[in-house]
This record gives structure tokens, sequence and C-alpha cells, in this order.
């Protein structure tokens, strides 16, 4: 055989042992595999807080797919019902955008819950249709904002891309100094990879599971990146504070007799939760953007800290080759990163009051979880 072919087949064999390697990497006990976590040091969390003021008019921007496709999680649905049903919150529009699903899917699933909590007596104004795509032209989304924020102050509750937050707001410093917060689900600490069966031992590659992104974030960068330099107060509830809670197949059924809106959204949960039991490991998911909407609610359930916030390159995962090192990340206010694109000063919540699970159950199930329990 030729010097050519013998190099030609070395190279053949070790291209096909790398994902071997890989593979069999996964089934070793290594705690970073199994959390995704790198240890980093930790944030000034404070209990309940920081505090804030929670808000009595609100904007929300979703991305809602719930039951789209098997892997479409139903999270927004929930968290715009949770909104629509508290007494306390005057919801003063929605907004779609892209991101779970393509815009004509989120802009339709919104409007089809928006009818049904509409039909059973819940107060809930119009659907603008936002952005279809990153850097999106004007929409009737960004506009109804914009009308919306030089009415009256606001509290921007995105549960999406900030595309259609970032077009209305920016060049325009007198709707900006009309947002009371931006609360937004998205950001990390450095070197964490969502891995949500946590090496739990049932899910896919040896019960590693799949790799979860920084959806929201990672959608559009480019919006995220304007709006940190927008240095707006701004919230983030994250993956990290998400995991405190799971949705089981009891309390979707709880939820399913709350009436037609919630009996919607728990059929279209099913898909999402069969994929969390088959591929992740789990008899439950986490509520990502549901946890959102209680923060707005019920600021003072959250462990919070006050953080540095950046969008740059993660130097833990720069040498990871399947994985993107740009990113939304969380240090302390004395960690200020190089050559960020962006930095502002935020609130990054961490853990969750254990009252914080009743509370969401309370607003989903309504007086069927009351009757439950007595």
């Amino acid at each position: 055989m030729s010097k050519t072919g013998k190099v030609f087949i070395r190279l053949a064999v070790a291209a096909a042992a790398v994902p071997v390697l890989f593979a069999v990497s996964l089934a070793l006990p290594i705690p970073a595999w199994r959390t995704g976590r790198l240890p980093v040091p930790p944030l000034p969390v404070v209990e309940n807080g920081p505090r804030i003021k929670a808000p009595d008019r609100v904007w929300v921007d979703t991305d809602a797919a719930c039951g789209v496709e098997r892997r479409a999680d139903p999270d927004d649905c929930f968290a715009l019902m949770l909104l629509a049903r508290a007494p306390d919150i005057e919801i003063v529009g929605v907004s779609t955008v892209f991101g779970n699903a393509k815009l004509e899917m989120t802009d339709r699933t919104t409007r089809r819950l928006a009818s049904k909590l509409r039909e059973a007596g819940t107060r809930l104004p119009a659907v603008h249709r936002g952005a279809g795509a990153p850097s999106a032209s004007s929409t009737p989304a960004q506009d109804a904002l914009r009308r919306a924020l030089a009415d009256r102050p606001l509290t921007l509750v995105a549960l999406g891309p900030l595309t259609n937050i970032a077009a209305a707001l920016e060049g325009r410093p007198d709707l900006q100094a009309n947002v009371v917060r931006i609360v937004a689900v998205m950001g990390r600490r450095p070197g964490h990879i969502f891995h949500p069966s946590e090496g739990n031992g049932e899910g896919m590659l040896f019960g590693h599971g799949p790799i979860f992104r920084d959806l929201n974030f990672d959608k559009d960068r480019k919006a995220a990146t304007r709006v940190l330099s927008m240095g707006l107060p701004l919230s983030l509830i994250p993956y990290d504070v998400a995991r405190e809670v799971s949705l089981k197949r009891f309390d979707l059924d709880q939820i399913a007799r709350s009436g037609m809106a919630g009996a919607w959204i728990a059929s279209r949960a099913q898909g999402w939760l069969e994929f969390w039991k088959e591929e992740i490991g789990r008899d439950g998911f986490h509520p990502f953007d549901l946890l959102a909407a209680a923060y707005v609610l019920d600021p003072y359930l959250f462990n919070c800290a006050a953080a540095n916030a950046w969008v740059g390159k993660d130097e833990h995962l720069s040498n990871v080759w399947f994985y993107d090192p740009v990113a939304l990340q969380v240090g302390g206010t004395k960690k200020h990163p190089a050559d960020p694109l962006a930095e502002t000063e935020a609130i990054y919540c961490v853990t969750a009051n254990a009252a914080l699970r009743d509370r969401l159950m309370d607003g989903l199930a309504g007086m069927d979880r009351q009757a439950s329990t007595d």
C-alpha cells in the first residue's frame, strides 16, 4: 500500500473514533458533563430580592408555539394565561415574534389562546404581529409598542427573542425612559451548558440527555446586544431558576380542569411532556417562560443577585468545538470582561422560594386546585 493510502486510512480511523470517544466520555462520572456547569465565583444572591416594585402595567412579547410540534414547548402559553388571570396586572398589549417556531405559527398560536381566554371572560387586549426574523423592518407590533410606551410607563415581559423590543426602542430615548423594566428569559453563568437531564441515568446518551441552547438570546444576538447597550432596568430569568420547578402529568390534569384555555394548553403540552420523559429522562418539564410571568407577579418569591451582564465570548467554552462561545453571560458586579459587545447591570435570578410552585399552580389551575387540596 502506498504511503498516501496509509495516511488516508489513519485519518479515516481517527475520524471514526471521534464520535465514539465523545459518546464514551459522556458515560464517565465527570460532574461538569453531568451538570453542564464549570466552577465560577458565586454571585451575591439576596433572598427574596433585590427588591423591585411589582408592576401593574405590562406588555407581553411572545414566541408562543405550544403544540405546534412535539419539541415546541408550551411555556409561553402558560405564562400568558398566568398573567391574563392575575387580578392586579393590566396587560396593555401582546406582540408576537419568531423563535420557538416561525412567526406564522407563533402568531396563530397566540391569537388562538387569546381568543380562548377572552371567551372565558379574561381581559386581554389585541395581539400585534411582530418580527419574523432578526432585523425585521417595521411591523404592527413595533408601532403598537411605541404608542403604548408614549402613553405611559410599561414593564416589558420578553418571552422570546428581543427583536421587537430592540426595534421599537432603538433611537428613541423618550420611549426608553418609559421602560420600567425588561424581564427577559435568557442569560447564563460563564461555562454553563444546559443539560436538562443532569445525568439522572434515564435520558439519551448514557443519561446525559440533549443539550439546550439559550434560545431567546441565540435567535437574535444582535437584538439582545442592542437592548443591553441601552442600559435599561433589566431582570434575567434564566435556565438556572427554571430548573427549580417541574410540571408533571398530574399538574397538567389539574390545569386542564381550570377552563377551556387551560384544557387547550394542557392538551398541547402532552408532546413536550413525552419528549422530556423519553429523551431527557424526567417525568416533568421545566416551564422556562412561565417563571418570567411569575417573577412579574411575585418578585419576592425569587432569590436573585445584582450582577454585571454582558454579551461576549465565553472564555470557558472557547475550545469546545461543538459550542459557540458567544453568549449573554452574568458575573459579579466587579466582573468586567475584556472587549464585550455590550455590558450593563442586571438582576439575575438563581433560585426560588419553596412557595413558588404552589403560587404557579394556584394561578394556572384555579378553583380546581383549591378544591383538590381542601
